[in-house]
């Protein structure tokens, strides 16, 4: 005994478990990771540089106030000597900064008197800010203005906003990475797991999963090979047994004549001889029906098509089985005077014409008409076989290219239903294709069509 192949099953598994899904999650990641980062960083600095102008913007802006107003104090009282700074004093503190007047030669006015000129200039740090002391339209002076650090506590209030999106930003990443990688990494693991099952032995494995983009195509591909596996393997069974069937009854029958012959049972007369050698017949008639079936599936690879004539190939065919279709009591109409040329194997078409006449001698009855025409349409060559037989039923119709089909009502006929099975494969190999109409009154219409050559092409 085989121990049993174990089944994976992607139910209960966790797209995200595997190899697959933990690579795609920290692709994502790393990717969210990065953008995140950059975006962060240049908000940063953009903020930073944005409020640092905007800042000096502000402060030249009060610098300047600071400059007209101790203009005016100095414009009052004509000189430094009396002016009155107080007012310039109230507007530089207002603005968080330390008030210096300084006299064109450098010499201090404010906050005191007598002082030389680089004393107080470094009393205290910060930015320093300067704007110049115009009185009468002269330069009187320059005020500088020191602005503390604590004036620049904005640029942690905006950098507080921009890490809290950014933390927000990388969790609204990361949720949608783990859901997109879920949607990637599912269908791609329950196609691995059909897929193994399949191989295993379970026919019946299909992802069955709706996944989007080329990820669904890739499923239902798989799902649709599964389906034609399955078809094909019941087709083969069934090969199998109708071969197996068509085989056993002559070779019983055969068997068993022999049989009574060695035992003494019947004589071996001429008459019982002729059933046995009908028995040989059938039995070779079924070997050579299988060969044709096998040839005309590898024809494709045997072709040797040349320039021809499709009426005179199938006038040939008509003149060879003649014979058979005058001892089935058929009246054959041919119209096959015009040529039709094409660039086929003559000796397949040969055979396909041969197969379709076969058929129109064992399944019509005495009295009934084949009609044969051969004609180009639209650049195609068109052969039609036509005859007033029993035809086949609607419902079986669609089965009359499968091999050994014979139907219901023609299985007391001889015969083993490969021949329209071969003509389709040959006339495939050509590139043309076979169709069937019967009508529920009665009677076949079959029509090949291949790729007509004009002749002016052919010479």
């Amino acid at each position: 005994m085989t121990a049993e192949l174990p089944r994976p099953s992607s139910r209960g598994r966790r797209p995200l478990s595997g190899p697959l899904g933990r690579r795609l999650l920290a692709a994502f990641v790393l990717v969210a990771l990065s953008s995140v980062a950059v975006l962060s960083i240049a908000a940063l600095v953009a903020t930073d540089r944005g409020l640092a102008s905007a800042q000096q913007a502000e402060r030249q802006q009060v610098a300047r106030r600071v400059a007209a107003a101790a203009g005016a104090a100095y414009a009052r009282a004509g000189s430094w000597t009396g002016a009155e700074l107080a007012q310039a004093a109230a507007l530089a503190d207002g603005a968080g900064a330390r008030l210096v007047v300084l006299q064109p030669d450098g010499g201090m006015v404010w906050p005191g008197r007598g002082m030389g000129p680089m004393d107080g200039m470094h009393t205290s740090t910060g930015t320093v800010v300067e704007a110049p002391i115009t009185a009468g339209g002269q330069r009187v002076g320059t005020v500088r203005l020191t602005f503390t650090a604590a004036a620049a506590s904005g640029r942690g209030v905006a950098w507080s906003w921009i890490g809290g999106a950014a933390l927000v930003a990388l969790v609204a990443a990361l949720l949608v990475s783990a859901y997109v990688v879920g949607r990637l990494a599912q269908p791609l693991v329950a196609l691995a797991a059909a897929t193994r099952r399949f191989a295993a032995g379970d026919h019946t494995a299909r992802a069955a999963v709706s996944a989007p983009g080329e990820l669904g195509e890739v499923t239902r591909a798989f799902d649709t090979m599964a389906e034609e596996v399955v078809r094909a393997e019941r087709v083969r069974r069934q090969w199998a047994a109708d071969v197996a069937h068509e085989l056993r009854t002559p070779l019983a029958a055969l068997q068993a004549g022999l049989e009574e012959l060695r035992d003494g049972l019947r004589p071996a007369d001429p008459q019982r001889l002729a059933a046995l050698h009908d028995q040989t017949l059938r039995l070779g008639r079924v070997v050579e029906d299988l060969a044709d079936l096998s040839a005309a599936e590898a024809a494709v690879l045997s072709l040797h098509p040349v320039d021809t004539d499709l009426a005179a190939v199938t006038r040939a065919a008509l003149a060879a089985q003649h014979p058979r279709l005058d001892a089935a009591g058929l009246t054959v109409m041919p119209d096959l005077d015009r040529p039709v040329p094409v660039r086929a194997d003559p000796d397949r078409l040969h055979q396909a014409v041969t197969n379709l006449l076969a058929n129109a001698a064992r399944y019509c009855r005495p009295g009934d008409r084949v009609d044969l025409w051969a004609r180009v349409e639209t650049g195609e060559a068109l052969l039609t076989v036509a005859d007033t037989g029993p035809g086949i039923p609607a419902e079986e119709l669609p089965h009359a290219f499968e091999r050994l089909w014979r139907g219901r009502d023609a299985r007391h006929i001889a015969g083993s239903g490969i021949g329209l099975a071969v003509v389709r494969e040959l006339i495939t190999a050509h590139g043309g294709a076979v169709a069937l109409e019967s009508p529920p009154g009665g009677g076949l219409t079959v029509t090949i069509r291949l790729p007509a050559r004009h002749p002016a092409a052919a010479g």
